[in-house]
């Protein structure tokens, strides 16, 4: 059986030599001082401080030796080493730095010099068809209201006579923030920025209230769970029915046309009383003349008004609701409602939208 080498010569394992470990490191502080930009310098790292370096190799070489003598090789080739990195690594902020002040030189832009062509963007004409709906109400003198898209579930449901029992108070058609108890929804409507308005805003009040709500429906070609809807609320003296029809009959011919015809038919909703659905005939853009179903409509019910503190003996008023995501649709013949959530401007351009 052979014994341990005691007695063998560190200095005979050429690698570990005091000569030869300065020499591996006065090439690699060499090849890193030449080193003109990061990526030779990434190739001096690998060539000098890599896993096949000429110290990375004479560092497994230790294990070789005798006991006695790992210490002093190991010291020796562990000092050289932290030498050559801290040196790749001078080196790695001295380029950096010289290329990001070059990169500041060679690409800086004059902002300040004439441009020669359009943006890219274009503007969705769901914003364009929200302004010109505003623009019919501020034309007759009402007032723009919006409100938070997260609601107090009061708001939305409780002061529009919607009880805790009706279909609409449940998880389907409902997201609620947190729990179903916790009280706090994203409101499924524009109708209860109505009751804030009832509730900050003197009498007479003639708001319309357009803005984003959300539903718990499916994403498809006719159902977004996302969509804008614009409602509109007049409380005041004497207000009728026959007040309600006149208002959408121009509303109807200012986005449609003079000659399109309203069509009124009864309904229920459970804050107006009486309640009614209304269709408009006009000329589409394709497939001619015909009946759609444009919105709801009614007389706002008493207990909604109390719910605000307004005096049912004394007011009256009328509140209409209609999807803008709709109209738009019917109005340009859109058959895929959900190119209008896509964000893609080839879309927005075909409406001609301002850019």
């Amino acid at each position: 059986m052979s014994a341990p080498n005691s007695s063998f010569d560190p200095v005979e394992v050429a690698d570990l030599s005091p000569q030869a470990v300065a020499a591996a490191v006065t090439a690699a502080l060499t090849a890193i001082a030449g080193a003109s930009d990061l990526a030779e310098l990434k190739d001096v790292r690998l060539t000098h401080g890599g896993d096949h370096s000429t110290l990375a190799l004479a560092n497994r070489e230790i294990g070789a030796l005798p006991p006695h003598a790992k210490a002093d090789a190991g010291k020796r080739v562990g000092e050289a080493r932290a030498q050559v990195r801290q040196a790749l690594q001078a080196r790695q902020i001295e380029l950096e730095a010289d290329r990001d002040a070059r990169v500041l030189v060679e690409e800086a832009v004059d902002v300040t010099l004439p441009y020669d062509r359009r943006v890219a963007g274009a503007r969705h004409p769901l914003t364009t068809l929200h302004e010109r709906i505003a623009d019919v109400f501020v034309a007759m003198g009402w007032e723009i209201a919006e409100g938070p898209e997260v609601e107090a579930e009061w708001l939305n449901f409780d002061a529009l006579n919607i009880g805790p029992d009706h279909p609409a108070r449940t998880m389907q058609d409902t997201f609620f923030i947190g729990s179903e108890d916790s009280g706090v929804v994203l409101r499924t409507h524009t109708s209860p920025v109505q009751i804030r308005s009832l509730l900050d805003r003197p009498l007479p009040v003639y708001v319309i209230c357009p803005g984003r709500v959300y539903r718990t429906d499916e994403f498809d070609a006719t159902h977004l769970p996302v969509f804008h809807q614009v409602e509109g609320l007049v409380v005041d003296e004497g207000i009728t029915v026959g007040d309600l029809k006149g208002t959408l009959d121009h509303f109807a011919r200012e986005m449609f046309g003079p000659e399109t015809k309203t069509r009124w038919r009864p309904s229920y909703f459970p804050f107006t009383e009486p309640s009614l659905e209304f269709d408009i005939w006009f000329e589409a853009a394709k497939g001619g003349p015909r009946w759609i179903e444009w919105g709801g409509c009614g007389i706002v019910n008493p207990r909604v008004l109390a719910a605000a503190g307004v005096d049912s003996d004394r007011y009256s008023g009328f509140a209409f609701g209609i999807g803008i995501d709709r109209t738009l649709m019917f109005a340009n013949d859109v058959t895929d409602m959900r190119d209008m959530a896509e964000g893609d401007v080839r879309f927005t351009r075909l409406f001609g939208a301002e850019f």
